[in-house]
Formats: structure tokens, sequence, C-alpha cells
């Protein structure tokens, strides 16, 4: 089978674009990543100015998502995932899957909690909100398993399979629409999983993980169908500029294999992240075991001697 479109992402041919969607796509997703960077700084920058301790590896984190939504949507990359499918999928794994993973491993709803300041009783402000906001049915709806999971696999198959991507793709408003609802999918589907900032839903770690698996095979499907079929599926890469010299067909071969593989790589940074977790909790129940012991061990040693004395009082 040939992946020639592989070949095709590491050095790219010129080439022009003809629908003219990018300046008001690039600048929306721009302003929203320098909005929700400097958000994020200035929660951490609030909780140092008071003597509060932050981990620099969620800032850390943090900022990588942010940086991987801007290197798939704000530079040339999002230009050939115009007209390449296989490019444009790249896209789709890694806002979909590994954005929404940095992002939460930043824990910025944890962030938020400890950074806004109290209202004063009988107010309501940005704290309170996004507490009446966590606790809400529609959260409760939203990060759901019943729902997280059809949804995550419905962006698959009932996006590229339907004529609503192409319908999508012939917009600026549409690919907005499409990128920024990949997002939301991955986080949504992932917050319950990861289990770094709180949530309506916190399962134990053997359900976190059997969550994480239910989806994995519906992406390995989608990327076998794509590489298995005969023809060309999706209407917007039918016809691939001359100047890229490349065949549809292969390219979406080449889309195919990246969705297959790519779905592996975040699902093992995931469950190391949870393994990880998983002892860490222990650990602390453990510590929390022996403190409680500790505090006890008098309170039992005395009740044994009295048990003693009561005996030997008897005996007399």
């Amino acid at each position: 089978m040939d992946h020639s479109g592989h070949g095709m992402m590491t050095e790219l041919p010129p080439f022009t674009l003809s629908r003219g969607l990018e300046p008001s796509f690039n600048g929306f997703f721009l302003f929203a990543c320098l909005l929700g960077l400097a958000l994020y700084g200035w929660g951490v920058a609030r909780l140092v100015a008071r003597g509060d301790r932050w981990p620099v590896g969620r800032t850390v984190s943090f900022v990588v998502g942010v940086l991987t939504v801007l290197l798939v949507m704000c530079t040339r990359l999002n230009d050939y995932g115009m007209v390449m499918f296989s490019v444009h999928m790249v896209q789709h794994m890694v806002i979909s899957m590994l954005s929404p993973i940095l992002l939460l491993l930043g824990a910025p709803i944890t962030l938020a909690l400890r950074a806004l300041p109290v209202a004063p009783r009988g107010r309501t402000g940005l704290r309170e909100l996004l507490l009446k906001l966590l606790h809400s049915w529609y959260m409760r709806i939203i990060t759901h398993p019943a729902f997280t999971i059809p949804m995550f696999i419905a962006s698959l198959y009932g996006l590229y399979f339907t004529p609503l991507f192409d319908h999508l793709m012939g917009s600026a408003a549409g690919h907005i629409v499409m990128m920024v609802h990949f997002l939301a999918v991955g986080l949504v589907f992932f917050w319950p999983i990861m289990g770094v900032d709180p949530g309506p839903h916190r399962p134990g770690y053997v359900m976190r993980m059997l969550e994480l698996f239910a989806g994995m095979p519906f992406h390995a499907f989608f990327g076998i169908a794509l590489m298995m079929a005969s023809g060309p599926m999706i209407g917007t890469y039918l016809d691939p500029p001359a100047s890229l010299g490349i065949d549809a067909l292969s390219d979406q071969s080449a889309a195919g294999g990246i969705a297959w593989a790519f779905s592996e790589i975040p699902s093992v940074l995931v469950l190391l992240a949870l393994l990880f977790q998983w002892r860490r909790s222990e650990e602390r129940q453990a510590r929390r075991k022996d403190r409680a012991a500790d505090r006890d061990g008098d309170k039992e040693l005395e009740a044994y001697n009295a048990y003693l004395a009561s005996l030997h009082t008897r005996r007399g």
C-alpha cells in the first residue's frame, strides 16, 4: 500500500489556497490561546503573591498544551490541512487527544478555584459561578461516560462519513466550530479519566482505565476503514492542488494510518498518569493509616492495661 502521503509531512511544496478562510480562523485561535495563557499566568501569579505554591509541572503542561493548539491551528500546518487529508488528521488527533490531556494536566479549574477571590456573604462572584457550574446537572450529563464515549466516537464516524464534514470545511465559521468541537470533546472525555481537576464524576482508577480504552478501538477501526477504502471518501480532499503532487487515495490512506497509530500514544500517556496517581493515592492512604495507628496506639495500650488490671482485681 502506498503511504507517500507521510513523506509530504516533512517537506511540503508551496501552493496557493483559493478559499481565503485562514485569516479569521487563525486569528480566533491565536486570541483564544493568548487569553488562556494570560488567565493561567494571572492565576499562578496571584497564588505566588500570597505565598502559596503551584507545581511547576502543571504550568509547563498547560503551556505546552496551548502551544500544541497554536502549532496545528495558527501555522502553515493548518493551511495544508485545508487541502491534505493526512495533515488535517494530524490536526484532529493533536487537538482532540494530545492537547486536552496536556491542558487537563495543568489543572486549570483547580487553579481558578484557588486564585479567584471569595465573594462577600450574600453575593455571587466568579468563583461561586464556577462552583455552581461544576455541580450543575449540565456538567453531570456532558462528563458522564454515557455521553462522552458516544460523542467521542460520533466525532469520527458521524462527521467524516457524512456530508457534514464537507459542509463545515466550506466556511471559516464552520471550520472554527469543527475544531472547537474536537477540543471540547477531548476535554470532556479525558476530564473524568484524568481526575486532576474536581468534577461531577470521580470514578475509581479501574473504571477510569475502562473508560479510557472503551473509545480507543473505534479510532483503529476508523483508520482501517480509511486505509482499506477503494476510493476517496471525503469530498473536500478529492482534488488536491496539482502543485502538491499527491494522490487523493494515497493521502487518505496516510490519514487512516495516522488516525490508527496516533490513538495509541495519548492512551499510553494517560495510562501512565493514572498509574502514577493510583500509586500516590495508595501512599497517602498508607500514611493516613500509620498516623491514625500512632494516635490510637496509646489508647489501645491503655485499654489493654486496664483489662489486665480488671482481671487482677477479680482474682484478688
